[in-house]
């Protein structure tokens, strides 16, 4: 008599799975950076005469800079003229501001998070929000309202993310490995990123987004309120200029990047 037939062994699909990460894992920097922004946010449980006072020390005000004015005192003194130039980008209008600046963040700010490591990573956000903040003050060196939010920030992550993104094994490219090895793949040169048309069209649909929904740092005062696109395209610019001094990774030769490039566009055929 036959023996009975044993059924198949789930083992290697088990093992498949377990191989398989999903597109989005928070890595410590970037959950501690949310956490921190929902965490100041908080703010707005405060008294409101106490939550204005909050968003004159620690907001961006680009008339703080005018000299001339020798006799118009702001909250924070002469240290606000520096801290702000981070701090900024760690306060939200509402809910709906901060949640958009979050997610916009989650898939760029993790693989940037796992690239650089956490100093690095702070230092970077840091470094673009203050990118922004300039830009901000040389376009609008008379406004006296308030700017806020973490889009600066943002801005310069997804243009620091691109420069390694689409490259083959990265996040966004069609042979993903795991999220450490996606995100520690060598970056493309800059000007190699900027012949990339898969790049090149995602900055396109970035600035076509930002136009359509206006996400971003916005003014605090409700009837002036308005995105403020210069701080985007600053910290956009810092982000994307600036990320080969942070970044860790061994740059690659122009022709070795060219082949993982058009690799994963074949491999996506």
């Amino acid at each position: 008599m036959d023996s009975p037939s044993q059924p198949p062994s789930n083992h290697p699909v088990v093992a498949e799975e377990a191989r398989r990460e999903p597109i989005l894992t928070l890595p410590w920097p970037l959950t501690a950076y949310v956490v921190l922004l929902a965490l100041i946010h908080l703010r707005v449980l405060l008294p409101p005469e106490l939550e204005n006072w909050t968003i004159d020390v620690f907001g961006f005000i680009p008339k703080r800079y005018d000299s001339s004015l020798v006799n118009l005192q702001f909250e924070g003194g002469a240290g606000a003229k520096v801290w702000t130039f981070v701090t900024y980008s760690l306060l939200h209008a509402n809910l709906t501001h901060l949640a958009f600046n979050v997610l916009w963040l989650l898939p760029f700010g993790s693989a940037l998070a796992r690239r650089f490591g956490a100093l690095r990573f702070f230092v970077f956000l840091a470094v673009t929000a203050a990118a922004g903040a300039l830009a901000h003050l040389v376009t609008h060196e008379h406004a006296v309202v308030p700017m806020i939010g973490a889009s600066a920030s943002v801005s310069g992550a997804m243009a620091a993310a691109i420069r390694f993104a689409f490259v083959r094994g990265s996040f966004l490219s069609f042979s993903r490995s795991d999220a450490d090895t996606a995100a520690r793949v060598p970056a493309l040169p800059l000007v190699q990123a900027l012949r990339d048309r898969r790049i090149v069209g995602f900055l396109g649909v970035w600035f076509a987004l930002n136009i359509i929904f206006g996400v971003g740092a916005i003014g605090v005062d409700s009837e002036s309120a308005g995105v403020a696109w210069e701080a985007h395209i600053g910290g956009f610019f810092a982000g994307l200029l600036l990320f080969a001094l942070f970044d860790p990774v061994p740059r690659v030769r122009s022709d070795d990047a060219a082949d993982a490039s058009s690799q994963d566009i074949s491999n996506g055929i």
